[in-house]
């Protein structure tokens, strides 16, 4: 069994930065991909992030590529997700999720057994 808490969301104005964290307890970091997904009101929940287990494999989405960066801490078991040049569409829900020994190229919601609550992110214009 894992938890997952994520933290770091807030209101922030375009172009500025925030960077979410992922704590999971229950079991090892190590052993667990992590990714991030985003769920604006009346959308569908949508991959961002990838990072596999260990040393990690990283994938993100398209529209996110160069902006945001995932990346892990397997000693303090946290994921974070550093996101800059912010944009008024990524306003968002953000939901951490894990997986076992999680590859880093999984993309669909399905294919993660753990989540976290959902912090929120909105970025004003």
């Amino acid at each position: 069994q894992v938890q997952l808490v994520e933290s770091g969301g807030g209101l922030v104005q375009a172009g500025g930065s925030l960077r979410l964290s992922c704590t999971a307890s229950g079991r090892t970091l190590w052993t667990i991909g992590v990714g991030w997904f985003r769920q604006a009101p009346g959308k569908e929940r949508e991959f961002v992030a990838n990072i596999g287990w260990g040393n990690g494999n990283t994938n993100y989405r398209d529209s996110v590529q160069g902006r945001f960066t995932i990346s892990r801490d397997n000693a303090k078991n946290t994921v974070y997700l550093q996101m800059n040049s912010l944009k008024p569409e990524d306003t968002a829900v953000y939901y951490c999720a894990a997986r076992s020994y999680g590859s880093g190229y999984e993309t669909k919601s399905g294919d993660f057994g753990y989540w976290g609550q959902g912090t929120q992110v909105t970025v004003s214009s």
